[in-house]
């Protein structure tokens, strides 16, 4: 009876370290998050909400968009908020991965700013307008560029346009497309540049030098939500679900908004809303 009370004992000792382990595991996970923007204060109290939630979060901060994604596809983090569902979706397609949004974080208006004029009426025939070097994000701007009248797309202004479509003689300005980093520097040399507002803030744009801009309500803009981003089988993933959320904590956009020059709209679009956009714009993509 001695023995048999003995190898209860050891078999009840063990489901309560395999129980304490798992709890510590619940309550102390460390998830690395992929950002462009860590300088930004709403991340410490994006960090501190996410503590008191049990979860502890570390960040890796990317200078170069074209790291983050491959740094989330090959487990080196478990989430990335830098990107819109567009550029994921160019993303995949290109890299034949399936890296998918979980979570919404905002929209933001597509800027063009200026240092030397008041407005794109100003901007003289033959005039120097930069853009970021990344298919992803140069068909918004080429439809807002030929709504104003500053370019001249050869077949018409349309969600596939390129920045080959550009018809250089007939438009008014000049296209240089350059690393997304250098828009704001290049305000210095050019009539205008289309910065991100990551790098409009830091180098003190304000409305003041804004030109040009657009409404981000507009449906078919909903393939600019910047998201949180998963590798797919990590998608229905409870802790990761939870930090996107986290965004939307009412102390973290009271941070996001009180941050100099911020212009985006917070967007709560699920999941799944998010992940059927993806779907479709890869669709497209693939032909």
């Amino acid at each position: 009876m001695r023995l048999l009370h003995r190898i209860v004992l050891l078999v009840l000792l063990s489901v309560l370290t395999i129980a304490s382990v798992s709890c510590g595991r619940e309550h102390g996970e460390v998830v690395r998050i992929g950002v462009n923007d860590l300088a930004l204060p709403h991340w410490a109290v994006y960090k501190k909400k996410a503590a008191e939630q049990g979860i502890t979060v570390e960040f890796v901060n990317f200078t170069d968009y074209n790291q983050p994604n491959p740094a989330l596809a090959q487990g080196q983090i478990d989430l990335n908020k830098f990107q819109h569902v567009r550029y994921l979706a160019n993303y995949n397609v290109a890299n034949n991965d399936t890296l998918t949004p979980i979570g919404a974080s905002e929209i933001f208006p597509l800027t063009l700013y200026s240092r030397k004029h008041k407005s794109v009426t100003e901007i003289p025939q033959g005039g120097e307008i930069t853009l970021s070097n990344n298919p992803a994000n140069q068909v918004r701007p080429l439809l807002s560029l030929a709504a104003a009248g500053l370019v001249v797309l050869k077949n018409g202004a349309t969600w596939d346009s390129k920045i080959e479509d550009v018809d250089t003689a007939a438009s008014k300005v000049k296209l240089t497309t350059i690393d997304p980093t250098l828009t704001a520097p290049s305000l210095d040399s050019v009539d205008a540049a289309f910065v991100d507002d990551t790098f409009a803030t830091p180098a003190g744009l304000t409305d003041k030098d804004v030109i040009l801009t657009d409404d981000p309500e507009r449906p078919e803009l909903k393939q600019y939500i910047n998201v949180f981003a998963a590798r797919a089988e990590d998608k229905d993933n409870p802790t990761l679900l939870k930090l996107a959320a986290l965004y939307h904590d009412p102390d973290v956009e009271a941070e996001v908004r009180a941050e100099s020059g911020y212009q985006g709209i917070f967007k709560s679009n699920s999941p799944e809303d998010l992940q059927t956009t993806l779907g479709e714009l890869e669709k497209h993509f693939r032909g």
